[in-house]
């Protein structure tokens, strides 16, 4: 199973139709060319909120839906500090975690580990564990883009320095408890409100 942001909507690829949820369209792939009409149509046009995509051979799907897009990696953190604070930046306006491009040669856990020390100013986290990565699509001068970013749990217990990378768009570095998490969810893509839902609230 496959889930795709569009901003704050999102397509969802499996074997079966997903009946757990409720969504806009669901779509059995049988045919390439109505896949990516459906595709375009969906990037265009903000009628539906969420399609569910789904066939009995899922890495066939997911195979012709990434050769629409070029694709490009990222990597980054969800860091937790030993007090239970979560780490979180405000970007452009929005809530989100510390996170970047991998450069070339550089391993994920790497640009991840990097990207929190630039982005935030802490030194010394570490990561504890991969977290399922995500997947988001935006267009940048006419080019659609898939990012991939590898998402990684870290663990800290060094100084609560707010020091947020002003040059990248960073306003602000927020350390919060969970339950104090829920004030800043309306103003957080879908994609960080689904990772705060499934992983800051596990004990």
């Amino acid at each position: 199973m496959y889930k795709v942001y569009f901003e704050n909507r999102f397509i969802l690829f499996s074997s079966e139709p997903d009946r757990l949820q409720k969504y806009g369209l669901f779509h059995k792939f049988h045919d390439t060319k109505e896949f990516y009409r459906i595709i375009s149509e969906f990037q265009s046009d903000p009628v539906f909120s969420s399609i569910n995509v789904y066939g009995p051979n899922i890495k066939h799907i997911w195979k012709i839906f990434r050769i629409y897009y070029t694709e490009v990696f990222a990597a980054g953190g969800l860091v937790k500090h030993s007090t239970g604070r979560f780490l979180f930046i405000e970007k452009n306006g929005m809530v989100d975690l510390p996170k970047g491009h991998i450069d070339p040669g550089e391993e994920p856990e790497e640009c991840a580990l990097r990207e929190v020390s630039e982005e935030c100013g802490i030194e010394g986290h570490r990561i504890i564990k991969a977290l399922d990565p995500e997947y988001h699509t935006y267009n940048k001068k006419g080019i659609s883009y898939l990012k991939k970013t590898d998402w990684f749990l870290m663990g800290y217990n060094g100084e609560m320095v707010s020091e947020p990378q002003i040059s990248e768009g960073i306003t602000n570095v927020h350390w919060l408890f969970p339950d104090e998490i829920s004030q800043i969810k309306d103003r957080a893509w879908l994609s960080l409100a689904d990772m705060i839902n499934t992983y800051t609230l596990r004990p």
